[in-house]
């Protein structure tokens, strides 16, 4: 499988704090890739590096071959990036249909899902279609997230805390929809907290400590690094 994301020697800063320190890892088309670690261990910061949203960066980010370290964020996410906040960060005031139909299609060779392909999915949201953003639960707060980078035509998603706070019910609509998309082709390196969540679902993990990458390890090699993630991460 190619790279669609490829970052060396990555280094970042939120003003004068050095954040990252030499993150390595790379993506391949059709993985599904967990950065796993504490809170502050660096993993959003890796997220939001990748899209430029660090401030000052350094290293090497390449998102399906094409260098972007020296590249403004605008000129980034067209490359075929969405990217889901933990904060969510949908439009409150709008219903659910219009957030759906305001994200702009990238360029390339995947058009996005059409509304009626995001309603299969999420069928709460078509039930919910005409609401406002501010009458949903959290957890179709959560759907319209993702569902509107889905829109875009993104081939590479950047998930961030998805599952966090949601009901069990919600959170396993969300994992059925990354195996789907998976078989979609789609590629997914997601930030998790929530181990049990993440652990049937990546094929590769990378987890981070004091904004590094400390182990890297196959879905197959996971029983046996159980001790290991337990001391970095209390699992």
């Amino acid at each position: 499988m190619t790279a669609a994301l490829r970052i060396d020697n990555l280094n970042a800063w939120y003003g004068e704090s050095h954040v990252l320190h030499g993150v390595d890892l790379d993506v391949r088309e059709g993985e599904v890739v967990t950065l796993l670690g504490r809170n502050g261990a660096g993993r959003s910061s890796t997220l939001r590096a990748i899209l430029g949203l660090t401030g000052l960066r350094q290293g090497s980010v390449q998102v399906f071959g094409k260098e972007t370290i020296h590249l403004p964020t605008y000129r980034i996410a067209p490359l075929g990036i969405g990217y889901c906040p933990e904060e969510r960060g949908i439009f409150a005031s709008l219903s659910v249909e219009e957030n759906l139909l305001l994200p702009p299609r990238l360029k390339g060779t995947n058009p996005g899902m059409s509304i009626e392909a995001i309603y299969a999915m999420f069928p709460n949201l078509e039930e919910r279609r005409e609401s406002q953003g501010t009458r949903l639960s959290g957890g179709e707060q959560q759907m319209l997230a993702v569902a509107r980078i889905l829109r875009t035509g993104a081939r590479l998603l950047l998930l961030d805390e998805i599952s966090e706070g949601l009901a069990p019910v919600i959170v396993q609509a969300l994992a059925g929809m990354i195996r789907t998309l998976k078989t979609m082709g789609y590629t997914v390196l997601m930030v998790e907290q929530n181990f049990r969540f993440a652990a049937p679902l990546a094929d590769r993990f990378y987890v981070m400590e004091h904004g590094r990458v400390v182990e890297t390890f196959q879905a197959d090699a996971l029983k046996a690094k159980m001790p290991r993630l337990n001391e970095l991460l209390g699992v």
